[in-house]
């Protein structure tokens, strides 16, 4: 029963702030810091109503970063609700194209300044990756990528699409390798407290130096740093679950 109402009291949640953050993007349309509010915001309730109980490791290197690509892993729609907590200043996501259509949280994700990509257009995903490179080089922001490009579910981590890399290279910032412990197998929604997500800021790859022939390399170190800590976060985390 609990589970339920769960489900029932996020999906309110969600179209409420979508309303409301709506009116509000409509007075600043596409500011860079729109998608960090909102997103403490949806996280602030959803983690409440979810009963998850989010810890934050490093968040505090992320405040005088400047422009960088975020790497994180995606394992549930429920990332909205986790990740939140440590979206920083002047970032921006990029989603799947699909999203534009969710009633309310759609126009928001749009209204934010976030990235709409259609994966199964080639060109025109190619043309989002190069405006997301200007954005980084030209107009002081991050970008937010969930480089997997599906949900693991918490069960492994997936292969690393190539766009973020590619992203970071050529505009020469930094990717910088946020971990989330596997909550979404580990939580229990029918318990008042349902669980516990460890989000961990891992220091910043260097890309200066970098160019194309890199990216499989960068990817790769990447991929390998990422899942073993996310394996070390969850044997700290759930070991004892």
């Amino acid at each position: 029963m609990l589970s339920w109402l769960r489900y029932f009291l996020i999906v309110i949640y969600l179209f409420l702030v979508g309303a409301v953050g709506i009116l509000v993007c409509l007075a600043r349309p596409f500011h860079p810091d729109n998608t960090r509010w909102f997103a403490r915001i949806y996280s602030w309730g959803g983690a409440a109503i979810l009963g998850i109980k989010i810890r934050r490791h490093n968040y505090d290197s992320l405040k005088d970063i400047g422009p960088c690509v975020y790497v994180v892993n995606h394992q549930h729609n429920f990332d909205l609700f986790i990740c939140g907590r440590v979206v920083a200043k002047r970032t921006v996501t990029v989603g799947k194209k699909s999203l534009r259509w969710l009633p309310f949280f759609g126009q928001l994700y749009w209204l934010a300044g976030n990235v709409l990509i259609d994966r199964k257009n080639r060109k025109q995903s190619s043309a989002t990756v190069n405006a997301s490179t200007q954005a980084l080089t030209s107009k002081n922001t991050s970008i937010w990528v969930f480089a997997e490009g599906t949900r693991n579910r918490g069960i492994n981590l997936l292969p690393f699409k190539k766009g973020a890399f590619q992203m970071a290279i050529e505009a020469g910032v930094p990717v910088i390798p946020i971990c989330v412990s596997s909550y979404v197998k580990n939580m229990d929604l029918r318990r008042l407290k349902s669980g516990v997500a460890e989000i961990r800021v891992l220091p910043p790859i260097m890309t200066d130096l970098l160019t194309s022939e890199d990216i499989a390399n960068l990817m790769k170190q990447c991929w390998d740093t990422m899942k073993e800590t996310i394996e070390a976060m969850d044997r700290s985390v759930y070991s004892c679950s």
